[in-house]
């Protein structure tokens, strides 16, 4: 659901002399509501369509609470005897990981909130106090849950399951292995922001992209430009994605899963780069918006293998970037 800062792909449309090497190959389209677009080198004239959209409709099946039929729906609905498959197992047990080395900051058990501010597929709650926020945190918290032998277990069954978070960049990740299951070795996935890519580009070099400031004007420029080495980025935000309530409270996507708020931290936008899944950098970039930046510029002294590029509000509402020290685009 966080469609956070856009990013512009920087990339050339050449065609190649040699029509016997690799060509550059495009598609376009629709998916878990938002657009996708990749590039590949390809000298075989593979046709992918009708195998990427079989796969985002199976991983649509399994982890989307849009659909009432998918799994994720149905367990959270109650349904006890729900056997998930391998697409639903694996975000799982990535979302477990993170949520550990995160303490809790990321965390896919969040739906119940997620619902209740009005940024989830169920109705939102009105007039959310306090005491209703204090009693919906009971059915917080990922270490309430376990999956064994493919079977979701619950401590509370209103403990509602929302893998947005992650859900864009698993499905770049599930995409970009059927490029290397066909021995693909230059392409790049793209689904809503969030980037897988490997190898090089169409003029050799790896893939370009440039991550954009948080205009909240609608217009548009670039933070920086970066190279992507054989990597994955995601990028999270609040500065589009939020809720205003009458009184002019405003109220942003990104919710505290230890206070239940939904309210912004001093990050504005984080993007986070490493040679891991897509999905991971996903998840991490979401939790460190609900960090803010002291504690996020702390766990990534503990994790160099993840860079980052953060864009912030200083303490005289100026807006400043933050490099990783291992940020070397």
């Amino acid at each position: 659901m966080k469609n956070l800062l856009f990013i512009a792909l920087l990339l050339l449309f050449y065609s190649c002399k040699d029509k016997n090497i690799n060509e550059l190959k495009s598609l376009q389209g629709d998916a878990i509501g938002t657009t996708f677009s990749i590039r590949y080198m390809d000298s075989l004239n593979i046709n992918f369509e009708n195998k990427i959209d079989s796969i985002i409709k199976a991983v649509n099946k399994s982890t989307s609470t849009y659909i009432p039929s998918s799994d994720i729906s149905r367990i959270n609905n109650g349904d006890t005897t729900v056997v998930v498959d391998s697409y639903f197992e694996e975000v799982f047990r990535k979302s477990g990981r993170i949520y550990e080395q995160t303490n809790g900051d990321f965390d896919p058990t969040v739906g119940i909130l997620v619902n209740a501010w009005g940024f989830g597929p169920e109705n939102a709650i009105e007039d959310l106090d306090s005491l209703k926020i204090t009693s919906l945190l009971k059915y917080v918290g990922f270490n309430k849950v376990s999956l064994t032998d493919r079977k979701v277990k619950k401590m509370y069954p209103e403990i509602y399951f929302d893998f947005n978070a992650i859900g864009k960049g698993y499905l770049v990740d599930v995409i970009g292995r059927l490029f290397e299951e066909k021995s693909i070795k230059n392409y790049m996935v793209e689904i809503g922001g969030e980037i897988r890519a490997r190898g090089v580009n169409q003029n050799g070099i790896p893939w370009k992209i440039a991550i954009e400031n948080p205009n909240v004007d609608g217009s548009r420029s670039f933070a920086t430009i970066i190279q992507l080495h054989s990597e994955s980025i995601a990028t999270s935000g609040n500065y589009r994605k939020y809720r205003t309530t009458p009184d002019g409270k405003k109220y942003v996507h990104t919710i505290n899963t230890k206070t239940g708020y939904a309210t912004e931290s001093n990050l504005l936008s984080a993007s986070v780069i490493s040679k891991s899944d897509c999905a991971d950098v996903d998840g991490y970039a979401t939790a460190f918006m609900a960090m803010g930046l002291e504690k996020t510029k702390a766990f990534l002294l503990e994790h160099n293998e993840l860079k980052a590029f953060l864009i912030f509000i200083d303490e005289k509402s100026e807006m400043k970037t933050f490099k990783s020290a291992n940020f070397d685009n």
